[in-house]
């Protein structure tokens, strides 16, 4: 899981005459770090084990067999980053959820294709590796792939001196998922008179930091000390929540028609994504609580619901399109395995109008 690559030459070379001969730990890599950083990952990625993986940490690649259940299985890749958020992981000295960030950007985009997530690869760069730093990162992201109930198969460590200021990194997911060809979910099915459910966000998520960044400097002489019942920067470093166990389940049981993830761009630039020509929806504002850190938000940025609604996810980090008879049965179903649900709109006709109407 953490590799580096040695230049093969041609012919031997002396070390100058006038200099000690220079290691690779001279040159700031200390492979013994990412060795020890291995072992201390090994433990982690054990336990998001599940059926289909064939090999371990250490190889070269990862090996994972489909289920057999699947008749007629595509899958569904992803990758995601965790973005500017990280800046303030740095500032902050808090790593122990930016990990879950990683994985919830990328399943949860897997998710929306109608997909089980299988598997999860991370690539973590820095310029000179920290190894509780780093263990603490990864400590996350196998929380995430527990989660999501996908295993950690691998990744690369990258230690490359020069390219990253001592104490910073970053981050790169990769998740793996399968559909059946017949299950997959398109936007498609989406219909004039289907309901519009959004599930609750865990905040921030992962998208928007450059603004909150700049929002912070700005309020930095009287930032509060509190929002929403947690700490200020609890409040803006809870993790994305993973949607995908509570989805799954719904997906089994009702005829959800699409799904889609609010990430950047929010609700405005995500929703039109699964929706048809000719389709709109029509998003009530005031139909979930909007919570302190998103209005306080607001309020120090000082920019309207339209602009909030296509920079944040504003308090719903996933969308459920379903039938209007399913919508009572599915929102069950979401409650019952854990998740806040609200009646956010509906779908007809565009017209000449939007693609999403907010009201």
């Amino acid at each position: 899981m953490h590799r580096f690559y040695r230049c093969v030459l041609r012919q031997p070379l002396l070390p100058h005459p006038m200099n000690k001969p220079l290691s690779y730990k001279d040159a700031g890599v200390d492979i013994d770090a990412g060795d020890a950083l291995v072992e201390r990952i090994k433990p982690m990625a054990a336990k998001t084990l599940r059926e289909g993986v064939l090999s371990g940490l250490g190889g070269f690649g990862a090996l994972f067999e489909l289920p057999r259940r699947y008749r007629e299985p595509v899958l569904v890749s992803g990758t995601d980053g965790v973005g500017t958020k990280l800046k303030l992981a740095f500032e902050w000295d808090l790593h122990d959820s930016v990990g879950i960030d990683l994985v919830a950007m990328s399943v949860n985009d897997v998710l929306v294709q109608g997909a089980e997530p299988l598997f999860f690869l991370d690539y973590f760069a820095c310029g000179k590796l920290d190894v509780d730093t780093a263990a603490t990162v990864v400590q996350g992201i196998a929380t995430g792939c527990e989660l999501a109930g996908c295993a950690l198969m691998g990744g690369e460590t990258a230690e490359m001196p020069g390219m990253y200021p001592i104490g910073e990194y970053d981050l790169a997911g990769f998740a793996v998922g399968v559909v059946e060809k017949s299950n997959i979910l398109t936007g498609a099915l989406v219909s004039d008179g289907d309901v519009v459910l959004g599930l609750a966000s865990s905040g921030v998520h992962s998208n928007g930091f450059s603004l909150v960044r700049k929002v912070i400097d700005r309020s930095a002489a009287a930032l509060p000390t509190q929002l929403d019942g947690m700490a200020f920067r609890q409040a803006l470093m809870t993790p994305t929540r993973i949607y995908v166990k509570s989805v799954l389940t719904a997906l089994s049981r009702h005829p959800i028609h699409a799904l889609a993830h609010i990430t950047g761009g929010g609700l405005l630039e995500n929703i039109p994504r699964v929706l048809p020509e000719g389709l709109s929806a029509h998003i009530h504002l005031d139909h979930w609580p909007r919570s302190e850190l998103f209005q306080w938000l607001q309020h120090q940025a000082g920019i309207d619901d339209h602009e909030m609604s296509r920079t944040f996810n504003n308090g719903i980090g996933m969308v459920v399109v379903v039938p209007a008879k399913d919508a009572q049965a599915c929102m069950a179903t979401l409650r019952e395995k854990g998740e806040q649900v609200y009646q956010v709109g509906h779908i007809q006709a565009r017209g000449s109008g939007s693609a999403v109407v907010l009201h």
